[in-house]
């Protein structure tokens, strides 16, 4: 049996939001498997941004961003750092953007945002189209967020995990596979409802 790969899911998850599109505005009615396209999705728009994490963090997770940049590079991926590099006080939704941002547009595979509850970041990344971010606060959440809900970008409270479990939660985080099967369904359903508010 053929395991797909993250690209050829966020291939399959855009033609489903295509074939939403097309479709009434019935939520009850159900979403047709899709069959994987060869085209290169937005999300996934070159080899090279499979390979890019893009980290912030405010005034709150600055310390924890910096500890957890070698980490990630540790694993084989180029970090883009969007800041803040200080403990002067800043506004999270500033850097949460950021990051969201970089993501969206393809320019980072998947982005880590970090500031005391992780709450905020978490709620700001998600007003970004295309983006699925998820607060992981021990290695079930973070297994969960990627298998179940295909997170592509971690929110972190530095305020409540200390350094050895943020690793293992990044760690973890960046290397789950999401899961497909019944889980690509109901991806798609929250990438059906995020198309309905953009018209």
């Amino acid at each position: 049996m053929h395991t797909l790969d993250d690209s050829e899911i966020h291939q399959i998850v855009q033609q489903t939001v295509n074939q939403a599109l097309g479709l009434s505005q019935d939520s009850s009615a159900p979403v047709t498997p899709p069959i994987p396209i060869k085209e290169t999705t937005k999300l996934e728009s070159s080899t090279e941004a499979r390979k890019i994490v893009v980290i912030g963090a405010d005034h709150g997770g600055v310390d924890l961003k910096e500890l957890l940049k070698p980490v990630i590079e540790e694993l084989g991926f180029e970090v883009i750092d969007v800041g803040t590099n200080n403990k002067e006080s800043v506004d999270y939704p500033d850097f949460a953007h950021e990051a969201a941002k970089l993501v969206s547009i393809g320019k980072a595979w998947r982005g880590i945002m970090i500031d005391g509850a992780g709450i905020g970041s978490c709620i700001v990344a998600n007003k970004v189209p295309g983006v699925r971010a998820g607060m992981a606060y021990d290695y079930s959440s973070a297994v969960n967020s990627r298998e179940h809900n295909d997170t592509n970008v971690l929110t972190l409270g530095a305020g409540l995990i200390g350094l050895n479990l943020a690793k293992q939660i990044v760690k973890t985080w960046l290397t789950t596979e999401f899961g497909g099967d019944r889980h690509a369904r109901r991806v798609n359903k929250i990438i059906a409802i995020e198309k309905q508010y953009m018209k």
